[in-house]
């Protein structure tokens, strides 16, 4: 075969080459832009969903809103009923919350991320079933709550048993997110630090956790927004569909906003329904004061981390 003839064939080949290349590449962006499309048309559909029902519950609950119905305790009349008892209820379990399974969380996340470096058939056993309970539904911990808090230690129908019954609910999920934050470190921070004489506790206390901090701060808000927002467990272990007092102590029993919005969605009166969505305003400024607080605490960790 001669070589103008030889030099032919490469040039035909490579065309197709080509060809087939650019196809490919056509067919690479259509699917890209397909996809993109389809996240976006999902995103703009659940923000339409969103500002509906929060227009509408603003529409029927902003008029209800006023300082005598956030002050108000329970009642069963819908023009003397507030949210008070509820509100200070779910300000209670928040905080006993918090104080029991924040601690707790972020130690077993240190001690499985930064003690237990060499992964055991016991830590990988605590580790898969750590990741278990976090999917685990809630009604399931109020089950497990009713069973040990309520009947076991006798704690009755209490803010300290809500308290704990949340608490086992978010732990798993404040062990994942602290473990997160902690293996997003960067190695040489570690190695730095105990190079220039730090023990292993001085070198998590002084390095790792200021670097961690923000990632663990946002975790643990969003844990604690979710158990504001649980009712299932608190009804199971028996919370008071509402109360015409203010809890005082971790003994007294107790309600909290979503149980009361609940109470007042089940009846058939036209103003416990107007009650309900002005509730429902009252938890989703709380739920946004949280992820506010989130925010700037995140914002602080890293600009002193930075420092």
């Amino acid at each position: 075969m001669s070589k103008g003839a030889i030099s032919a064939t490469s040039n035909g080949s490579d065309r197709t080459d080509k060809l087939q290349l650019g196809q490919t590449s056509k067919l690479r962006r259509n699917k890209d832009r397909l996809f993109k499309n389809l996240c976006m048309f999902s995103l703009i559909f659940a923000t339409l969903i969103l500002v509906v029902l929060l227009a509408k519950v603003a529409f029927v609950g902003a008029g209800r809103l006023s300082w005598s119905f956030i002050t108000a305790n329970g009642s069963r009349f819908a023009s003397r009923a507030g949210v008070f008892s509820a509100l200070v209820g779910s300000l209670w379990i928040v905080v006993l919350c918090g104080a029991i399974a924040v601690p707790i969380g972020v130690a077993a996340a240190i001690y499985l991320e930064e003690f237990q470096t060499k992964k055991t058939r016991l830590t990988n056993f605590i580790q898969l079933n750590v990741a278990n309970l976090a999917g685990v539904p809630s009604i399931v911990f109020g089950l497990l709550g009713l069973g040990i808090f309520v009947y076991v230690a006798k704690l009755g129908s209490s803010i300290l048993s809500g308290a704990l019954t949340m608490g086992i609910l978010v732990l798993p999920v404040i062990i994942l997110v602290s473990q997160e934050a902690l293996r997003a470190v960067p190695q040489g921070y570690r190695d730095a630090s105990m190079a220039l004489g730090a023990t292993r506790w001085q070198t998590i206390r002084k390095q790792v956790l200021p670097a961690s901090l923000p990632s663990i701060y946002t975790g643990i808000i969003l844990s604690l927004s979710r158990a504001i927002g649980e009712t299932a467990p608190l009804i199971t272990i028996g919370a008071a569909t509402y109360l015409t007092f203010v809890p005082t102590s971790p003994k007294d029993n107790f309600t909290v906003l979503p149980i009361q919005i609940f109470n007042w969605t089940s009846r058939p009166e036209k103003d416990f329904q107007v009650n309900a969505a002005a509730a429902i305003l009252v938890l989703l400024v709380m739920l946004l004061s949280l992820n506010s607080l989130a925010i700037i605490l995140r914002s602080r960790a890293r600009a002193k981390a930075k420092k």
